[in-house]
Order: C-alpha cells, then sequence, then structure tokens
C-alpha cells in the first residue's frame, strides 16, 4: 500500500465517533450491519515510530528471523502485514538484519519491494532465537499499553439503564424485581451470586449480563512483559467485530476488536487456570481465565462443583474483585500485577450459605435468586414457544400435562421444561409425519423420554 493511500485512510476515531449506542437482542438484519454498532471510548493509535511500538530493534528482528525461518521467503510486504506493523518500520528492522547478513535479497517484489530470505548466519540465529520461543506471530504489546488500554475501557466506566437491562432479557421471563436486582449489580460492577433450582435460566442470564452495555473493546493479541510473552486474544473465548471499514482505517493493528467478553467455566476450572499457564514446547504463556475476562464478565457456573475448595476459589478471586488488581506468575518466576476489570458472577443451583461463611458471602455484594415459574408462568411461556416453532397448542392439553405428570409427583417447574418437551414433541412429530402439534399423545412421549430416571 502506498503512502498516499495509507495517509488518505480513515482514522478509527472519526469512523466510531458517529457510531450510535446499541443493546443486545437485534434482529438478523441489524446484525449485518455491525458497523452501526456499538461504540468504543478507546482506539489504538497507530505506531509511526518504533519507540512508539514499545519494543525494542532486538524484538522485531527476533520476530521477522523466525518468520522466514518458517516461511522460507517473503516479501518486505508480507511480512509486516504478518506482524501487524507498518510498512516502514519493517522496513528498517530488514535493512538492519542486511547490515548484519543475517537475511538477504532473493528477488524484487512488486513496487519498492523485495523477497528475502536467510542467509546461513541468519538460519543458524532463527533456529537458535526458535529454541526459546517458537512464536513468529502478530508483534506483541507491552505491558504498559495494555493495562492503560484496559483502564480507558473499563467496565466500571459504563452504566446501564434498566430499559436497556430489559431489551437484553426481553427473550427471558424475569420479573420486574430480578432485572432490577441485576441492574443495581451490574452497576456496581464488583460480584454477585445467581442460584436457584437447575433449569431456570442462571447461566443465561450470567452470560447475557455484559451484551447488555453494548460495547466494544480492544484487546492485543499478544502481550510481552520484558521479553515474556503472554497470548491474549483467544477466538474461542473473544467474539471479534467484523466492521469493513477497519481495513482502510489507521490504528495499531497489533490490537483487536471485540465484544465486551464474558468468559464461561465451569466444573472443570481448575487453580492452574487462574494463573499464566506456560507451554514449554513454545515458550509462550496462556493468559489466565480472568485475565481474558478483563472489561467484561467472568462466570464462574456450577460453584461449588470445582475441584477445589469453595473457599481456595473465593481466596483466589475476592480480593483482586475488591482491589481490581491481580498478580500472575511469571514461567521466570516474576511476579506481575494486571488489571482486574471484570464483573465476577458465581452461578450455583446450591444455597450459598451451605457453600461459603457469612464473612465470604458479606464480601460478595449481591445474593440474587433465580426462582422457578408458577403455572400461569409456565403455561405462558409454552404456548408462546410452541407459537414460535409453528405448532399448536391448546391450553387444554397443558391442563392435561400439569394434571398427569406435574401434581401428582410434584414435580417442580422449571422455565427449561417448555422448550425441552416441545422439541421432544417436534422430534417425535418429523419422525412420524404427524402434525406438529401438543396433544396429550405427544405429551406423553416427550415427558417419558425427557423425565426418564429423573
Amino acid at each position: 500500500m502506498s503512502d498516499n493511500l495509507l495517509n488518505s485512510a480513515p482514522s478509527p476515531s472519526a469512523l466510531f465517533g458517529e457510531l450510535p449506542s446499541s443493546v443486545s437482542g437485534v434482529s438478523d438484519s441489524e446484525r449485518e450491519n455491525e458497523k452501526a454498532s456499538a461504540p468504543t471510548r478507546f482506539v489504538p493509535e497507530e505506531p509511526q515510530s518504533l519507540a512508539d511500538l514499545g519494543l525494542s530493534q532486538s524484538d522485531l528482528e527476533s520476530l521477522a528471523l523466525k518468520l522466514l525461518l518458517y516461511r522460507g521467503t517473503m516479501s518486505g510486504r508480507a511480512i509486516a502485514d504478518h506482524l501487524r506493523l507498518p510498512r516502514q518500520i519493517v522496513v528498517g528492522t530488514l535493512e538492519a538484519l542486511r547490515g548484519e547478513l543475517l537475511i538477504s535479497i532473493k528477488g524484487a517484489s512488486g513496487l519498492e519491494d523485495y523477497t528475502f530470505q536467510l542467509t546461513e548466519a541468519g538460519d543458524d540465529r532463527a533456529h537458535r532465537l526458535a529454541k526459546q520461543c517458537t512464536y513468529s506471530g502478530v508483534a506483541p504489546v507491552p505491558l504498559e499499553a495494555y493495562v492503560d488500554g484496559v483502564r480507558r475501557q473499563s467496565l466500571q466506566e459504563s452504566r446501564l439503564t434498566l430499559e436497556r437491562l430489559q431489551e437484553t432479557f426481553r427473550d427471558l421471563r424475569l420479573s420486574n424485581t430480578l432485572v432490577s436486582q441485576l441492574g443495581q449489580a451490574i452497576n456496581d460492577g464488583r460480584g454477585l451470586f445467581l442460584y436457584g433450582p437447575p433449569g431456570n435460566g442462571k447461566t443465561s442470564v450470567s452470560e447475557l449480563v455484559v451484551n447488555s452495555f453494548g460495547e466494544f473493546v480492544w484487546i492485543p493479541q499478544t502481550i510481552t512483559i520484558d521479553g515474556e510473552l503472554i497470548r491474549l486474544y483467544d477466538p474461542r473465548s473473544h467474539h471479534a467485530v467484523d466492521i469493513p471499514e477497519l481495513q482502510q482505517a489507521k490504528f495499531d493493528r497489533r490490537w483487536i476488536l471485540i465484544h465486551r467478553p464474558t468468559i464461561v467455566v465451569g466444573g472443570e476450572l481448575t487453580m492452574e487456570q487462574l494463573d499464566l499457564q506456560f507451554n514449554e514446547q513454545t515458550g509462550i504463556c496462556e493468559a489466565s481465565v480472568q485475565m481474558r475476562a478483563n472489561c467484561g464478565a467472568l462466570v464462574i457456573d456450577d460453584f461449588g462443583r470445582q475441584r477445589m475448595p469453595t473457599t481456595e476459589l473465593l481466596n483466589r478471586l475476592i480480593v483482586p474483585m475488591e482491589k481490581h488488581l491481580d498478580y500472575l506468575n511469571l514461567s521466570s518466576g516474576r511476579q506481575v500485577s494486571v488489571p482486574f476489570d471484570v464483573l465476577l458472577v458465581f452461578s450455583t443451583n446450591l444455597e450459598p450459605s451451605d457453600l461459603v461463611d457469612e464473612a465470604f458471602l458479606r464480601r460478595i455484594p449481591y445474593k440474587i435468586e433465580v426462582g422457578s415459574p408458577d403455572e400461569a408462568d409456565f403455561q405462558s411461556l409454552f404456548i408462546e414457544l410452541a407459537e414460535n416453532m409453528g405448532c399448536q397448542c391448546e391450553e387444554s392439553s397443558l391442563d392435561y400435562l400439569l394434571e398427569t405428570h406435574y401434581r401428582p409427583t410434584n414435580r417442580p417447574l422449571r422455565y427449561c421444561h417448555p422448550r425441552d418437551l416441545l422439541r421432544q414433541i417436534r422430534n417425535f412429530c418429523e419422525f412420524h409425519n404427524q402434525k406438529l402439534e401438543v396433544t396429550p399423545e405427544t405429551l406423553d412421549v416427550a415427558v417419558r423420554n425427557y423425565f426418564a430416571g429423573l
């Protein structure tokens, strides 16, 4: 890309400055127009020099040498694109490597560009570097820049309105009192317990709370701390935002724009996942779950069923929650402080008082019960979901369901039952080529399948 094209590209601040705020639960057509979605309060500025990168010349040389080791030959433009760096900075690095006789020019590659390859000395240097750390991806961002980015995008600086939260939860049957409690807890920004019987939407509520802010945040793909690398961006946990205008915008491309993250962990959570995890084969650390959740929510689902004692888990997380600061251990043995800008959500089917003592409970400001539906709510939800499915459903059939399969055995009502029973009915009708409808016959089949052994 020529300098003129680079200079004429729009700045991200200009792009995002015109974007109106939005809420969760938009239609499919609105999702396709994601550029008209949530704004950001921070945009990483495009670096103009090596000093702006916060990296040393040797850091860039190491990345370039390993990249050529793995790829064989690459053009200067391709190297810059791979490292997500401005071409003029990479050109300086390549010239320095040529001066040290570590790389050579193999041939021309378009206008004012060349294809590079390692020399024998460069190959030897690259192999030695790769033994220490195999990483040759997007150039890392220094810890100080990451800390500044978290501070400027802090969840603590965002506020919800009742209307926005109601819109977020419009597909869930939540009482006005429950929505109000959730809004208070989210705006407080510290921690909350969601408890109550299984099947009533605690996990769904937990996963939606951060969506209600309707905001995007920037995170670096990789962080460097005095040469030690931490991989932060995880496509399994973070949802990147695809805005076509970003292709021509000026910003630091080492960062990626994502939806505010919600990281959900369950009974599989271990203490090791709450610290940096060093991979000896690659020489790279993977970020802890709470670090990946920064500027968003960390949901501890099925709290009380983890392998470690509940008090040990709470001891590990509550102090960072209160101080907004966490301490992680690097592979070198050094301890480093990082932001803890996380809405901490504990979701459990058990009574909180059965899990931890009163002293711990006082440190979690909000304890919110997500209860079961009454019969009227249950029937109303069943009819609404059946209509959405295109399934005929008469009230008399639901009276039969309650009278035959719930009341005699005192079977508790759950918000998930209508959805799950209707799915059973749909599968039965499709398989037997029958009209899709809720009848005593199809309900008997659904109940027999669904509640067997319960």
